[in-house]
């Protein structure tokens, strides 16, 4: 089996299949990344495999048509990957099987070079005018303008949903955002988290060394501590709801610590600055902002930024209270992850969280816009820790049944050749 599997940011969500199937006798693994991608240390140098970066040869013009900018983007990295992909043609490489993320336009020529292969899309997203991210904050208003932009932008969605032969997406709700016509191509399968190397720990201690910034600090399972974790803090993961929320519980609670992970710069949607609601205050991130916007005792209030992985599995272990919010939109890892390491999560009750969590039963949910609701729970969940114990043992084992690598490697394998996975089920998962 030959396959080559194309990330823009590789491997993101490809690691695990990467991993698995780089070591399985008699198969070929060729990855293909930007050249600003992290890569897979373990497989560098790997006999099993061969990581190839990618460079488009120039940038988008900055006098195109705002609505085009991603689509000339899309074509530049299309060329450039083609491109690629031409020189391992040529060298004798022939893929059985293409994966991709397609999100950047890597892939759309990819069938003008392999005709042969099976291209497998995985399908994150799909732009929606209404009904999803877009219009659900009353805060964080959507123009006409970015209405028609976004509509714009799913050509490529198009596009890539039309040329592949098989697509996945990670949850129900992400493959429901996609056209109707095209769900019975789009299997539902989460590639899976590493629940193997998260758990929790009674003993757990996180540990900072002091700075110039901050002082050295100390906190231990069974601590009165609030965790919160995103990519980057920002009003699409509840980040102006939490901070809201917050100065409530420390308002009540005089020892309640907080621990908050994330980077200051924009996954998703735009700074402060650039949004015209957001222009009272001058401030260069999020982060920034809501500690204008609320008062928060800095000495409880720990703002970690992007941590290495084993120090951000201690913040999961010690934490007494979780909060994950997010818009309608992907879901994270990040929430998984916390489930799977036994932690007590309060979560907003959107749509994508709804698949995962069952209030009151693995987890509790509030109402996004509530930060009462979310201070509300918070206070309980610190002052009665017990209460939680049977929520946390029920999130671990969801997600132990649900999301485990193992279960999400099999669903990626079983779509690899044109005999397994080609049916669906009703509700769009792989049987």
């Amino acid at each position: 089996m030959r396959i080559l599997l194309i990330h823009q940011n590789f491997p993101g969500q490809f690691r695990h299949v990467a991993l698995a199937w780089a070591t399985r006798p008699g198969w070929q693994v060729v990855a293909l990344g930007r050249d600003t991608s992290p890569g897979l240390p373990q497989l560098n140098g790997s006999k099993q495999v061969n990581l190839i970066r990618y460079k488009p040869h120039r940038d988008g013009h900055k006098d195109q048509h705002p609505y085009l900018r991603k689509m000339e983007d899309a074509v530049l990295h299309g060329q450039a990957v083609a491109r690629e992909l031409m020189k391992l043609k040529q060298q004798g490489f022939t893929p059985d099987v293409i994966l991709a993320h397609p999100g950047w336009g890597e892939t759309l020529y990819a069938k003008d070079v392999f005709p042969n292969a099976r291209l497998i899309h995985m399908c994150e997203w799909y732009y929606n005018p209404h009904g999803a991210d877009v219009n659900f904050d009353p805060e964080f208003p959507a123009a006409l303008d970015d209405q028609l932009r976004i509509r714009t932008w799913n050509a490529l969605h198009l596009l890539n949903l039309e040329h592949c032969d098989v697509a996945i997406s990670p949850t129900q709700w992400q493959r429901a955002q996609h056209p109707s016509i095209y769900h019975p191509k789009i299997h539902v399968a989460h590639e899976g988290v590493d629940i193997e190397g998260l758990g929790p720990d009674a003993n757990a201690v996180f540990t900072r060394n002091a700075t110039e910034d901050a002082a050295e600090l100390t906190i231990k399972a069974g601590d009165p501590v609030i965790t919160y974790v995103a990519r980057n803090l920002e009003p699409y993961r509840g980040f102006h709801q939490f901070m809201r929320a917050l100065e409530i519980v420390q308002h009540e609670h005089p020892t309640a610590q907080t621990l908050v992970v994330g980077g200051d710069d924009v996954s998703y949607g735009k700074r402060p600055s650039q949004n015209a609601q957001r222009n009272k205050l001058q401030a260069k991130n999020w982060r920034e902002y809501m500690l204008q916007e609320c008062r928060v005792d800095p000495s409880r209030t720990h703002f970690l930024g992007r941590i290495p992985y084993e120090h951000y599995k201690k913040v999961l272990q010690v934490s007494a209270a979780h909060v994950y919010l997010t818009v309608p939109f992907v879901l994270s890892w990040s929430l998984l992850e916390a489930m799977a390491s036994g932690c007590l999560v309060i979560a907003s009750n959107t749509a994508p969280v709804r698949e995962v969590i069952q209030d009151g039963v693995n987890g509790l949910l509030v109402d996004f816009f509530n930060p009462q609701d979310i201070a509300r729970q918070l206070l309980h969940s610190l002052q009665e820790p017990r209460l939680g114990t049977p929520l946390r043992q029920a999130a671990q084992a969801h997600v132990r049944e649900k999301y485990g690598l193992q279960a999400g490697v099999k669903a990626y394998e079983d779509l690899l050749h044109p005999s397994l996975g080609g049916t669906q089920q009703r509700d769009g998962s792989t049987p």
